[in-house]
C-alpha cells in the first residue's frame, strides 16, 4: 500500500490561488497528512480549513507557523512542539505501523536555527521508530543547492549537515526541479535554492522501501509543494540477478560499468550507492542479452542435447 503526504511552505493559505491549489492537490493525491508552513492566518480559522480539506484533525505548533492536518485513519500524539518544529507520533490504521513525523519551519537566522538543531539532537537520542523530517529548513546543505547571486555561507551549510548526520538522518532524494525556492526576481537578481526537503532514518527506509519525494511547481507560493510517497515493497517474482564471471573478460564490460557508475544522484551517499547498484544491475542484464543472447536458455538447450 502506498501512502502520501504533502509538505508545503504555502506563504499564506488565505490567498485564493494558494488555497485552491491546496484543495486541488489534496483531491489529486489524497494525502494522509498535510503539513503547511507560513500560513499567515490566525489559528482560530484552523477548523474551517480542516473541514474544507476534508480532514479529521488539525494541529498547529506553538506559534502557529506550522499547521498539520490528518486523515481519519491516523491516530496521533504530540511529542515535541517548539517555534521551529512540531513532532508527532502517528499510527496509520490501514498499514498498521507507527512512525514519528517532524515538520519544520526553520528560522532565517543561523543563530536562531541552533535551537532547532538542538531539538533534533534531543529527538534523535530517544527515537527508535521510523522517523521522517520534512519542511522548510531555510538553509542549504551544499553550494550545489543554490543558483544565483550572493555567496554561499559554508558555516551554515556545515551546521545543517552536521545535524543531519548526527541524527542518523538521510536525504531521501527527489524528482523534479533541483530547487524548491525562488526569490521571484529575474535576470542577474534571480536566486534559486533547495530550502525544502524530506529526511528519514534507516528504520523508516527499511519499513518503506518505496520512497519518493516529488518537487511540484511553485504555483501559489515561492516554495515548491513536496509530495512524499512511501509504501511497503510489493511482492514480486522477478528472476534474481546473477553475476557471471566471464562477463569481466569481455572487452566492453569495464567501460559499460564505468559509464553507468558515474551517473550522479541528488541523495545521500548511502542511497546513491544503493541506486547505482540497482541501475547497474538493469544495465548489465540488458548488456548481457545484447552481447550473449539468452545464456540460460542456451544452457537449457545444451543439456537436452
Amino acid at each position: 500500500m502506498m501512502i502520501k503526504a504533502l509538505i508545503w511552505n504555502i506563504r499564506s493559505i488565505n490567498t485564493q490561488q494558494a488555497f485552491q491549489r491546496l484543495v486541488m492537490l489534496q483531491r489529486q493525491y489524497k494525502c494522509f497528512i498535510i503539513a503547511l508552513m507560513e500560513t499567515f492566518q490566525n489559528c482560530r480559522h484552523l477548523q474551517k480549513y480542516k473541514r474544507r480539506l476534508g480532514m479529521e484533525s488539525a494541529i498547529p505548533n506553538v506559534n502557529g507557523k506550522i499547521w498539520g492536518f490528518l486523515d481519519v485513519v491516523v491516530q496521533w500524539e504530540v511529542l515535541m512542539d517548539t517555534e521551529q518544529q512540531i513532532t508527532l507520533k502517528l499510527f496509520h490504521q490501514d498499514i498498521g505501523k507507527e512512525i514519528i513525523a517532524t515538520f519544520v519551519y526553520a528560522k532565517c537566522d543561523k543563530v536562531e536555527r541552533l535551537e532547532l538543531w538542538d531539538n533534533m539532537y534531543n529527538l534523535a537520542s530517544t527515537i527508535e521508530l521510523p522517523w521522517m523530517v520534512g519542511g522548510d529548513f531555510n538553509v542549504i546543505i551544499s553550494k550545489d543547492e543554490k543558483l544565483g547571486i550572493l555567496p554561499v555561507t559554508l558555516v551554515e551549510c556545515e551546521d545543517f549537515a552536521f545535524c543531519v548526520n548526527s541524527c542518523g538522518l538521510f536525504d531521501i532524494g527527489f524528482k523534479g526541479s533541483p530547487f524548491t525556492w525562488w526569490n521571484g526576481r529575474a535576470a542577474e537578481d534571480c536566486i534559486f535554492k533547495r530550502l525544502d526537503r524530506v529526511l528519514a532514518n534507516l528504520p523508516f527506509q527499511n519499513n518503506f522501501p518505496q520512497i519518493e519525494v516529488e518537487h511540484l511547481s511553485k504555483t501559489g507560493s515561492d516554495d515548491s509543494p513536496l509530495i512524499l510517497s512511501c509504501g511497503e515493497e510489493a511482492i514480486s517474482f522477478v528472476k534474481p540477478f546473477r553475476f557471471l564471471n566471464f562477463w569481466a573478460k569481455h572487452e566492453s564490460f569495464k567501460e559499460t560499468v564505468r559509464q553507468n557508475w558515474r551517473t550522479p544522484f541528488a541523495v545521500s551517499p548511502f542511497l546513491a550507492f544503493k541506486q547505482k547498484l540497482k541501475n547497474l544491475k538493469e544495465v548489465l542484464s540488458r548488456w548481457t542479452r545484447e552481447t550473449y543472447g539468452d545464456i540460460f536458455q542456451q544452457l537449457a538447450i545444451g543439456k537436452k542435447l
